[in-house]
């Protein structure tokens, strides 16, 4: 091939590039179709919600009724469709045992039972719109075919008694992580709340568990526990671990519910995953105090004027006061935590959403107020640069990368 030829070729590929035009950034409402796009495309996972004891409080007994949601609910946070309209797809039921239910021998094992039929129950009721999950494999089918998976998960491992054989007794019941113990130290651990500190860490029996949970394959969620309980769990574990619903430690200073920066670090060596908590006060260390003042104020104004809530009057200052003076978090904090995450562990395969919709309350950030709001989130992680890729990660394939590690070290057992 002659010189003049290959001038010739190469001005010809210089002009088609000058003339192609110039890759434009999205706009923000660009931005917000592909978020709700990347919401329907992928399975969203949460690592919590607690409608369990959401229908329980309700007072809704088992083998009698349920709570209809798989049609518009008039309060909580989850429902069949705000869940499709935010494409949540497989929100881990969260079996939840107060601590108190633990004073008692027996009766957290009674009281997680009931969770447990209340779910399936639901699933039965509703088999169009629901189904329980035990496994990965599980909730793609059920993606496919339309319907919202319920896998489960234990918040509080006092239902496992002092026996370990019922470690594996709520694993066939359908139990896919087990948070080790919740606002007070149990026979298993230490808590984050409680500063009693009875086992300075694991104690010899929940040693025993996490070695059965490996075993039996069920996920250990760190969630709740002390710090040095996190260590332990760290050391022992054969398969990595999940904070099912847990918060970056570094915004919120001194609250030890959160994971400091080196626990991320560890956890992301370990190829687990933080799944980021939404409640206000897990993503914004004065957010107390500004909730305290908030709330201050309209008690207040509401005595001087000697009107109720449900006054309209009373209705429309508060919707003002509140447009001027929002005490809660927002959407935008959510997405910092998982920046932090991202720094610390070096890449996106370490942290998911884990919301506790139906369990913190009016706490939730603007934004972030029920399950049809996961496009908000995408939005602000597509605006700070996260790929299509990033998205999928932490949507369900980092939650999805443990159970299977999970499964695998079970199976090779």
């Amino acid at each position: 091939m002659n010189s003049r030829l290959l001038l010739s070729i190469a001005s010809i590929v210089i002009l088609s590039l000058a003339c192609q035009p110039e890759k434009k950034d999205l706009t923000d409402a660009e931005l917000l179709t592909k978020a709700k796009a990347l919401a329907q495309k992928n399975i969203i996972v949460d690592g919590h919600v607690d409608l369990p004891y959401r229908m329980e409080q309700g007072g809704f007994m088992v083998r009698q009724k349920v709570l209809n949601v798989s049609v518009g609910a008039s309060d909580g946070n989850f429902d069949f469709p705000r869940a499709k309209a935010g494409g949540l797809d497989a929100p881990f039921m969260s079996i939840y045992i107060p601590a108190q239910y633990q004073q008692v021998p027996g009766y957290a094992k009674k009281f997680a039972d009931s969770l447990i039929m209340m779910t399936k129950q639901l699933a039965n009721t509703y088999p169009d719109q629901f189904a329980i999950a035990y496994s990965p494999d599980d909730v793609e089918k059920q993606f496919k075919a339309g319907k919202i998976s319920l896998p489960m998960g234990m918040e509080n491992g006092a239902p496992l008694e002092d026996d370990i054989s019922l470690v594996e007794y709520f694993q066939k019941e359908g139990i896919r992580y087990v948070t080790l113990t919740h606002g007070k130290d149990n026979k298993i651990c230490d808590s984050s709340y409680d500063t009693t500190r009875t086992h300075g860490g694991l104690s010899d029996y929940g040693q025993q568990v996490v070695s059965e949970m490996n075993r039996v394959g069920i996920m250990v969620d760190i969630s709740h526990v002390s710090d040095d309980t996190f260590w332990q769990v760290m050391e022992l574990s054969k398969a990595p671990a999940i904070a099912s619903h847990s918060s970056v430690r570094h915004f919120t200073p001194g609250f030890e519910r959160n994971m400091n920066d080196d626990m991320i670090k560890k956890l992301g060596e370990n190829d687990g995953v933080i799944m980021i908590n939404f409640g206000s006060s897990f993503l914004d260390g004065e957010y107390r105090t500004r909730r305290a003042a908030y709330d201050e104020h309209v008690i207040n104004w509401l005595a001087d004027n000697e009107l109720s809530r449900n006054d309209p009057k009373a209705k429309a200052y508060i919707e003002e006061y509140t447009k001027a003076n929002d005490p809660w978090s927002d959407v935008k904090k959510v997405a910092d935590h998982i920046d932090r995450v991202v720094e610390l562990t070096g890449s996106t395969d370490h942290v998911g959403f884990g919301s506790d919709f139906d369990g913190v309350g009016d706490s939730l950030p603007t934004g972030l107020k029920d399950v049809s709001t996961y496009p908000n989130l995408i939005f602000e992680l597509l605006k700070r640069g996260y790929s299509d890729d990033d998205i999928a990660k932490m949507c369900y394939q980092n939650v999805f990368r443990v159970w299977r590690a999970v499964e695998k070290v079970a199976a090779s057992e």
